[in-house]
């Protein structure tokens, strides 16, 4: 039986139709694993293609073949290449091919391993899940996939991708003689590590040809590959979906993509409720994020932000501040104090602070000076792992090119668009400001219930 004949069954059983793409991908598999020369192969497709689904078939398909082959995976983290394992193992429990592959111990079936029914017994498992980070000593494998090895976390910067490099180099060690290896993803980097060597195998299928045609119409129709253009951003979709090696620091902030207001908010009350405004619109939701620092000169501001989010969908940056720090009280009443007064000025009902650093001290304090002015907002304590620029670059390219994002006049009047227009990915310039911003728009919007009380003395405004 031929990997296409057991990729057209299981999608038979499961009543689905095999796509072009999909053939194209299965036959590259079926190919390499007979090729003579397949140590090194490269399958290169677009997110959403199916392409892990496939390969876990193949996972299935070549255990059938040959009972006695190991298979590895490995994959950024011990998560993802658990879900390949889990998926090859549904296989097995369900093709109509795979009768009798299933082991009769359950211990030989566990959720990263499982051992099928085979003629030589090995310490080896059949398939084996592993992380990169694991220890992987000891292990041999007839066959490896590289599935998701290369993601944002593991090639971020430049150390990062070297490391990478130099924890897949040892696979070849594990790799048994006349064995097969597989690199399965999409570029994350501009020298990703998914450039095909002299004798390498390669197919690349991205969503769309020379001709600007879809790879997979059924699914990817012209108004859908608009709408991910729209939710994404270029470097993204370029990467992501055309497989293009992008390079990280090209992407640039530009503040000319801004739509300027200047209209203040507006706060009404009708029925015993609260109604905020920015013109005629109603905003729906506000997010708040406060990221302290000692405001020294030649260090880290100190800035807060708000973002709302009106009924239209858009998102108002409606105030930013620099918070400055008299010598003598460095980030402790002098700061909550303004920040108090930023959170009554705006009708703040949650303020998220940063707690990396100084910020661990603050909660407690700005705590105690919101209860002694009677002001009803919440003090979210939060703790930021993931890279700055990736998680400003994630924040704000969206929103910036799909023009829904509004900043109000006094914003641009403040070292924000300086910031904006100097960012690069390096993390080499100021990006103080940004970082609050990119906290505002990534914190999850709160919308006020209504039994929520913002002031004794002040109803609802949402």
């Amino acid at each position: 039986m031929t990997f296409l004949e057991f990729l057209w069954i299981w999608d038979k059983i499961n009543g689905l139709k095999l796509p072009k793409h999909h053939k194209k991908i299965g036959q590259f598999l079926e190919n390499l694993f007979h090729s003579p020369d397949r140590r090194k192969g490269l399958l290169m497709a677009f997110r959403n293609s199916g392409k892990s689904t496939l390969v876990g078939l193949f996972c299935a398909w070549v255990l059938l073949k040959n009972p006695n082959l190991r298979v590895l995976v490995v994959s950024a983290d011990h998560g993802l290449a658990k879900k390949m394992v889990a998926h090859t193992k549904h296989v097995i429990e369900h093709h109509l091919a795979c009768y009798g592959m299933k082991p009769n111990k359950a211990e030989e079936w566990a959720s990263d391993r499982f051992t099928i029914r085979r003629f030589q017994v090995g310490r080896d498992p059949s398939m084996l899940a592993r992380g990169l980070n694991a220890n992987m000593t000891g292990c041999r494998a007839d066959i490896i996939l590289c599935d998701d090895v290369e993601v944002p976390k593991t090639c971020n910067n430049s150390l990062k991708r070297k490391d990478l490099r130099t924890k897949l180099s040892e696979l070849d060690y594990i790799l048994t003689p006349g064995g097969m290896m597989l690199f399965i993803g999409t570029p994350h980097a501009e020298d990703t590590i998914y450039q095909p060597k002299e004798g390498w195998q390669l197919l690349k299928l991205p969503l769309l040809d020379q001709r600007g045609e879809s790879a997979w119409p059924e699914r990817f129709t012209p108004k859908k590959i608009a709408e991910i253009r729209h939710a994404t951003s270029p470097s993204k979709f370029a990467s992501q979906m055309l497989l293009e090696a992008v390079k990280y620091e090209e992407s640039r902030l530009d503040k000319k993509h801004l739509k300027i207001y200047d209209t203040p908010l507006s706060y009404l009350e009708a029925n015993g409720y609260g109604i905020l405004k920015i013109g005629e619109v109603k905003m729906v939701s506000a997010s708040c994020w406060w990221d302290p620092a000692f405001g020294k000169v030649d260090g880290d501001a100190s800035v807060i932000a708000v973002v709302f989010t009106g009924e239209d969908g858009n998102y108002y940056l409606h105030a930013l501040k620099y918070l400055q720090v008299p010598e003598s009280e460095e980030a402790t009443h002098w700061q909550c104090s303004q920040v108090a007064d930023f959170i009554w000025d705006n009708y703040l009902p949650i303020v998220h602070l940063e707690t990396n650093g100084i910020g661990r001290f603050l909660p407690a304090l700005l705590r105690q000076e919101l209860a002694r002015r009677r002001i009803g907002c919440a003090v979210m304590e939060e703790s930021s792992h993931q890279n700055k620029a990736e998680r400003i670059l994630g924040a704000l390219e969206v929103p910036l090119l799909n023009g829904s994002l509004y900043v109000h006049g006094s914003v641009m009047q403040t070292s924000f668009p300086d910031e904006m227009q100097d960012f690069n990915a390096s993390g080499r310039t100021h990006d103080d400001a940004l970082d609050a911003v990119a906290g505002c728009l990534l914190s999850e919007p709160v919308r006020l219930s209504q039994h929520f009380s913002f002031n004794r003395n002040r109803p609802l405004w949402r």
